[in-house]
This record gives structure tokens, sequence and C-alpha cells, in this order.
């Protein structure tokens, strides 16, 4: 029975997109040392991300913006890039899923069978093999955008209410990749607009 694990990354952010993975291991190929994502070291994630890449049957990464998060909220599209990453990994390797197991308490919306699983990404491998895949993708995505926005320290924070982004937000403003509906970025916009 093949069973795709999906999980996602960034949905506490004020700023950058939100990244999902769906990925399917391969039994006879087991991958030491999978986990919860959160509970890994940056270098550890690293390490596991490409070991996953090279020894899972199948594996998809996909995001939503931030202003798609605008749009239709977090939780729509949390559920929308796991769709999203489910479909590029059917598509990338031609493989389909017998069974989907995502974690949390909801499930995005497939034409497969489909499980949402609470604190998935430490009870089951394959949920925890696409937290990593999520969350090293997104960490890439904000080692970008700390390029383009070197005053934010987003490759400190990733975009994550810390005290020194919160600072930079009072003093900079806001830039293109800030979560426009979420409270202290709106909370700016209403101050700066007065």
């Amino acid at each position: 029975m093949l069973i795709c694990g999906v999980d996602e990354a960034g949905r506490g952010p004020l700023a950058g997109s939100v990244y999902a993975a769906a990925v399917i291991l391969d039994v006879n190929n087991p991958i030491e040392g999978l986990a919860d994502s959160k509970k890994l070291s940056e270098k550890k994630r690293d390490f596991l991300s490409a070991e996953i890449k090279t020894k899972a049957l199948a594996w998809g990464i996909a995001s939503c913006t931030c202003q798609e998060i605008d749009e239709i909220n977090i939780l729509q599209a949390s559920l929308l890039a796991m769709k999203r990453a489910i479909e590029a990994m059917q598509v990338q390797f031609n493989i389909t899923p017998d069974l989907v197991q995502v974690d949390g308490n909801k499930s995005p919306k497939i034409s497969l069978p489909c499980e949402a699983i609470v604190k998935g990404d430490s009870k089951v491998q394959a949920i925890s093999a696409a937290s990593i895949l999520a969350k090293v993708a997104r960490d890439a995505e904000l080692y970008e955008l700390d390029k383009q926005y070197p005053q934010y320290g987003f490759a400190q924070h990733k975009g994550y209410p810390a005290p020194k982004h919160l600072l930079a937000l009072q003093a900079h403003g806001i830039c293109p990749q800030h979560r426009l509906s979420y409270a202290p970025v709106r909370a700016l916009i209403k101050f700066t607009n007065n």
C-alpha cells in the first residue's frame, strides 16, 4: 500500500509563501533520523532533505504566495499548497498513492482517500519527511528574500514575528512579501495610513 505523507511549513510567519510537501517513502530504502522538522537542526534538515529526494519513491513540493494567503486565508492556502504538492508529485513521478495522510485536523480537497492525523509529523514517517521538505524549501525562499530585503533580517527569523522583525517593520514599513491579512502587518498599514 502506497502511503503519501503531506505537511506544510510557514503558517505563522508574517512574510513569504506557505509551503507544502508530499512524500511516498520506499519501504525497501529506509531513511534514518526522520522526525518533525521543528525538532531537527537546520543542518540535519538539509541533510535529510537530500536523503528524502534521493531515496523516496516520490515527492513533490508546492507553495501559495503571500497574495494568495491574503486572498483565501492561511488555512485555505495551506490546504491548496498541499493539494498542489500532491499533484506535483503525481505528475513528476507518475505515481498515485493508495492513501494520503496529512498532518493536522483538516484535509485538502483531493480525489484520493485522505485522512488528517493530529501531530502526524511526529507519528508517521512519510509526514515527517514531508515536513522536512516543506521547511527546507520555505527556508530557501526566505534566504532569497533576505538578499532582496536585507533590512528585515529574514535569514535569521524566517519571517516569524520575532522582536527583530517587528522592529524592522516599524522602521522600514512593509515589503511586497509581507502578508497584509496578518494582524501585526495590518496594524502597521493602518498606523501609516492615518
